[in-house]
């Protein structure tokens, strides 16, 4: 009799989860993506684009539509706007913080622009070198060091080349 209790409760409560399961909204986002969620849309997306809804939300909906068709047609005067209900202190503290941003990101701006100049400049330099035929040695893995050869220079070239151009602009 107990073993009878509870495969009836369990029943119960898988019945209710498989319900609250298909309880399922699909909508078509403004990317023209189709959505699927257990919440309702954004307040953004229009009724047109709802594509289906849990059948309790299907009631609702038509009760607050008829709702909203009363109060759209009580409201004949136009609302005022509200007053600034801002607190200044909180503005300035935005203003601040937005003044802070922006002067880290043109600090940023600046470092990487310096950066880049002397990247530039060595490259150059570089590249001066690899002109007039100067030998250019490397230090390998082991510690050793090995001059570059036609082929090495011919590769050498082409990384310094590659620098100047995205770097010197």
């Amino acid at each position: 009799m107990r073993a009878g209790l509870v495969s009836g409760l369990i029943f119960v409560l898988l019945a209710g989860l498989c319900a609250s399961a298909s309880a399922q909204w699909k909508w078509r986002d403004d990317k023209g993506q189709t959505q699927y969620s257990d919440l309702p849309p954004p307040l953004g997306v229009a009724e047109s684009n709802i594509l289906a809804r849990p059948a309790s939300a299907r009631a609702r909906s038509a009760a607050s539509a008829a709702s909203a068709a009363e109060a759209a047609s009580a409201m004949a005067v136009p609302l005022l706007p509200s007053a600034k209900t801002v607190d200044p202190e909180l503005e300035e503290k935005l203003r601040k913080e937005q003044q802070a941003k922006a002067d880290k990101s043109k600090l940023e701006e600046q470092k990487t622009s310096a950066q880049k100049a002397d990247s530039c400049s060595r490259a150059r330099s570089q590249m001066r070198g690899l002109d007039e035929g100067f030998r250019i040695a490397r230090i390998n893995a082991q510690g050793e060091r090995e001059v570059l050869d036609d082929k090495g220079r011919a590769e050498e070239t082409r990384r310094v080349k590659a620098i100047i151009a995205a770097d010197c602009k």
